[in-house]
């Protein structure tokens, strides 16, 4: 409770209010609204490599925080604070006393921060900041390599702390006029770069082995085939080991053995999920060493001693661990936290350089996410803080994996949500279709909007339709061209099964979907007039055409070129929801941002417009100033009231003050 209490004024103070208590504030049976909409008190937490320091990241209102603590006491040491809509998105301790991070930029709730391809540094005692190291605006360019690189890195990335030199680090970075990214060492103190490695390959990101060497690169080209390359150490040639285009299969490399005899590669199969195999490095043959009957890998566990991966995550339902060096210590102790926690599923975020101290994230449906220190030498695990002190488990619900048979025969899994206290039967239902399609999926955890919709009495469907992530290519690529059709089918399939199972009368039904999710819910009632009472589309695109005329996707050739294969583009007016609104014969709620580039807000104009040209009830909210997905806390809160004040106005629920139905736009916004 000490670290805590400590942590949470350190986080309270950083943002301007009061220390936390010693005791924990009453919490209401009902968290209200705000609660649930709230930033997580922490976001990552990591531990310097001697175990001296805590680092860890604070989500404010409008920017992230990094902050550092000393250990043994949890002082505050030293603070990287931002400017308004400002993130430290990532970070890494490189040596006992420096951090390198990297920061991005938001201006959609949807979007993860987008990165300004710069990376800084700072110590432990929040000195060594200022001008990025490497990146679009960093000021040291003299680089000691074949010809110089001086003023021409654009976008940098980390790829290797190097475990074994406090002084480098190895950074992928990208030129103006070369889509071929190189591998750069760099200097952590002053961003003195040396080149190591140049990509055989457009687009590409690279792995290294437990040396720090460059062994592996993988890109693609416009043709978005990726092609992975390996080599037998710095300086080798590098060898084509496949090519998507042949082998209709992506081979991504994960990681090495301790030895680094070993490389493991998770290998998209023909059919079902991907799986993980061995690669011999001297004869490049492979076997298969791990996989899943339904789901594909998740992320793996490495040493913190040699670097060997010892270990592989699955979301099967809920995140189950399989271990590929069973012997390993940090295994054995993996499986020992994990008993010791049965009610979470913990995940290392770091660990000291000698494996001593370990810090893990626990995570469930009722569980933000429970940070634990892990003293290996003692066996001690002790909890540090959670990323959402103001609940507790009995406050929020149960999420249940579940599945069904489509009406081809595929096997659909997905989560059904219920109020707690519920049996599961007879409830006011929102079917959730996820945002993507491709590659998105819905997973087992703490999820606020389906806890909001649950605490206000409603269960929650949400569907892995065909064109979901994490089940392999053949499901994947089963919703290309399928836009308004399968896809949606298996939407139209999972209200059906939670109608025949009980678990909602056929006249209590809503669905509501945010991005693609907005698409499948204006098309589902376009498809299934009767089936829904009302429909939300949040920030959703509509009319197909447009898609190869507005947003970002279309403006690279790759991008033009995976919507033309993935949305195809023959008879596109006929899955356009705007321009079947005829069919249309319940309420639609439409919100969008503004300045959304993923989804241009002339989408829901374009659905607006067609509906209230035919009388139909619509209502519509355009949020001035928000991108793709609210950011500010306050259009956060409007828009989740709005959407309770809606479904309870036309299937029921429970409607506390404040969430009456909201005032609807009858222009762009209010």
């Amino acid at each position: 409770m000490k670290h805590a209490v400590l942590l949470l004024a350190a986080a309270a103070l950083l943002a301007g209010g009061r220390a936390a208590a010693e005791s924990p504030p009453s919490r209401p049976a009902v968290p209200s609204v705000e609660d649930f909409l709230k930033r997580d008190s922490f976001g990552d937490i990591r531990i310097s490599p001697t175990g001296e320091y805590l680092a860890a990241t604070i989500p404010l209102e409008d920017r992230t925080s990094l902050v550092i603590f000393r250990r043994a006491d949890m002082s505050r040491t030293g603070h990287v604070t931002l400017p308004a809509k400002s993130h430290v998105s990532d970070f890494n301790w490189v040596n006992a006393n420096r951090i390198l991070f990297t920061i991005g930029q938001t201006t959609g709730g949807l979007e993860a921060p987008r990165g300004t391809g710069e990376i800084y540094g700072v110590n432990a005692d929040g000195s060594g900041q200022g001008e990025p190291l490497v990146g679009a605006r960093s000021r040291q360019r003299s680089v000691a390599d074949r010809g110089g690189t001086a003023g021409r890195f654009v976008f940098a990335s980390l790829i290797d702390t190097l475990r074994d030199d406090d002084q480098n680090v190895l950074v992928s970075i990208g030129s103006p006029g070369s889509p071929f990214t190189e591998v750069v060492k760099m200097n952590v103190d002053t961003g003195r770069t040396v080149r190591v490695a140049r990509a055989p390959v457009r687009r590409a990101g690279f792995d290294t082995d437990t040396q720090g060497q460059v062994r592996f690169a993988a890109g693609a080209g416009s043709d978005n085939r990726v092609k992975t390359f390996y080599r037998a150490g710095d300086g080798a040639e590098w060898q084509l080991i496949n090519d998507e285009a042949e082998t209709q299969r992506i081979v991504t490399p994960l990681g090495f053995s301790a030895d680094g005899k070993t490389a493991y590669l998770q290998v998209e199969q023909e059919t079902g999920p991907d799986a993980i195999y061995a690669m011999d490095t001297a004869s490049l043959e492979r076997t298969k060493v791990l996989a899943d009957d339904d789901v594909s890998p998740l992320t793996v566990f490495r040493s913190p001693i040699d670097g060997g991966i010892f270990a592989a995550a699955f979301m099967d339902g809920k995140p189950r661990v399989e271990y590929i060096d069973a012997q390993s210590p940090f295994a054995q102790a993996h499986k020992a936290l994990q008993q010791a926690v049965p009610d979470q599923v913990i995940y290392p975020t770091s660990w000291s350089a000698d494996g001593r101290y370990g810090l893990f994230v626990g995570i469930a449906d009722r569980v933000p996410g429970d940070f634990y220190l892990f003293d290996r030498n003692e066996g001690k695990l002790q909890y540090m803080v959670s990323r959402a002190s103001w609940f507790t488990p009995d406050q929020l619900a149960e999420t249940r994996p579940v599945k069904f048979t489509a009406r081809d025969g595929l096997v659909i899994h997905g989560y059904l949500t219920i109020p707690r206290g519920s049996d599961g039967k007879g409830l006011p239902l929102i079917v959730n279709p996820h945002g993507g399609p491709f590659g998105p999926y819905d997973s087992w955890g703490y999820e606020p909007e389906r806890q909001l919709l649950a605490s206000r009495g409603y269960a929650t469907l949400q569907v892995n339709f065909r064109g979901s992530g994490n089940y392999g290519r053949a499901f994947q690529r089963a919703g290309y061209q399928q836009w308004g059709g399968t896809m949606q089918d298996d939407l139209t399939d999972a209200t059906k099964w939670a109608i025949a199972e009980g678990i909602a009368p056929a006249d209590r039904i809503c669905i509501y979907g945010a991005s693609y999710g907005g698409y499948a819910s204006l098309m589902a009632v376009v498809k299934e007039p009767n089936l829904y009472q009302c429909a939300v589309g949040n920030v959703g695109v509509y009319d197909m055409p447009l898609m190869f005329g507005a947003g970002d996707v279309p403006e690279t050739e790759s991008g033009e070129n995976f919507l033309k294969e993935a949305l195809g583009t023959t008879s596109l007016e006929s899955v356009s929801p705007n321009r079947q609104a005829a069919r249309i014969q319940v309420p639609v709620y439409l919100m969008a941002g503004r300045e959304d580039v993923r989804a241009p807000p002339e989408h829901t104009e374009l659905m607006y417009e067609a509906l209230k040209a035919l009388g139909k009830p619509v209502e519509m909210k355009i949020y001035d100033g928000e991108g793709h997905g609210n950011y500010l806390p306050s259009n956060r809160i409007d828009l989740a009231n709005r959407l309770l004040g809606f479904f309870a106005e036309h299937i029921g629920g429970n409607v506390t003050v404040g969430e009456t139905k909201a005032e609807a736009s009858t222009g762009a916004s209010e």
